[in-house]
């Protein structure tokens, strides 16, 4: 009886440690969170691949895991603290200053592990087109034959407006074997109409059609957006300038002109005659009905 009593005290007192421990722990879990989110790779990639022996890809898989909480974290925090959702067009403003060496990190540790070089070169770019550069010229030199691997640093020459280095980028890609013919028709378009909208929009779409991730996928669809709506709001901007110009004013309201939006192709807001953006959010007119915007509302990346 004596072991058993004591037993059973043993198992209390366990028992209100453990819910002490716990209760700690979430009363600190934010400034836990906080302090992980920031801290330092003290571990440099070389030394991360010697120290995880023969599971390197295991722990890549880790550290690639890691980078997505880490955005993730990031876009959590920063709508708690702002109105609206996280600009996809604008992800500098999250302050990812480490994901460059935790994406440096998995690759590192796993070269042919290619999901870290795609995911660096859609969002690196938008911290310093150098760290992306860096990080998928260190792919293609680890894995020649990937084609994929030119087309995002083609992507991001195109980005940065070098485009005869895209040009060259997706050229070479497009003669190693298997490469889609369109590797080469992008590079003959770069050295043409680099900076044009439709040779934007050609590269985005391969981008998506060739991903196999889907945080990649609809960042390109934000993108897609943004392009289609400087083609519609081009389009508006002439209906208004015709019609100040035939009544030497500008419009009072979208009403005045919805016959003109109607047979352009527009799809109208039931309420307010509005022509609605790539995201179905009606564009507002400005400038005293002589210009026209986004919403604020709007889910179409400015940029």
């Amino acid at each position: 009886m004596n072991k058993r009593a004591l037993l059973i005290i043993q198992i209390v007192i366990g028992l209100a440690v453990a819910i002490g421990l716990v209760r700690l722990m979430d009363s600190r879990k934010i400034d836990l969170q906080s302090q992980f989110a920031e801290d330092p790779l003290y571990v440099k990639p070389a030394t991360a691949r010697r120290m995880s022996l023969a599971f390197n890809g295991l722990a890549a898989d880790w550290y690639w895991m890691r980078s997505l909480q880490y955005v993730g974290g990031k876009i959590v925090a920063f709508e708690d603290t702002h109105e609206g959702s996280v600009n996809f067009g604008s992800l500098a403003d999250l302050d990812l200053r480490l994901l460059p060496s935790i994406l440096r990190v998995s690759t590192t540790l796993d070269p042919q592990f290619l999901a870290p070089y795609e995911y660096g070169a859609m969002i690196l770019p938008e911290l310093n087109s150098d760290y992306a550069i860096a990080l998928l010229e260190s792919g293609v030199a680890e894995n020649p034959s990937e084609w994929r691997l030119y087309q995002h640093l083609g992507y991001v020459y195109w980005q940065r407006h070098e485009y005869q280095k895209a040009s060259d980028v997706y050229a070479t890609g497009g003669k190693i074997p298997g490469a889609p013919p369109w590797m080469a028709a992008l590079s003959a378009r770069m050295k043409a109409e680099g900076g044009s909208r439709d040779a934007a929009r050609e590269t985005y779409r391969h981008l998506y059609d060739s991903s196999t991730d889907q945080t990649v996928k609809d960042m390109v669809t934000k993108q897609l957006m943004r392009i289609d709506s400087l083609d519609q709001i081009e389009a508006i901007r002439k209906l208004l300038v015709s019609f100040r110009e035939k009544n030497g004013r500008c419009v009072s309201s979208w009403t005045e002109i919805n016959i003109e939006l109607r047979s352009t192709g527009f799809k109208i807001d039931s309420m307010t005659n509005a022509p609605l953006d790539p995201s179905d959010t009606p564009y507002r007119l400005t400038e005293k009905g002589c210009n026209v915007d986004l919403s604020q509302y709007t889910g179409v990346p400015r940029r």
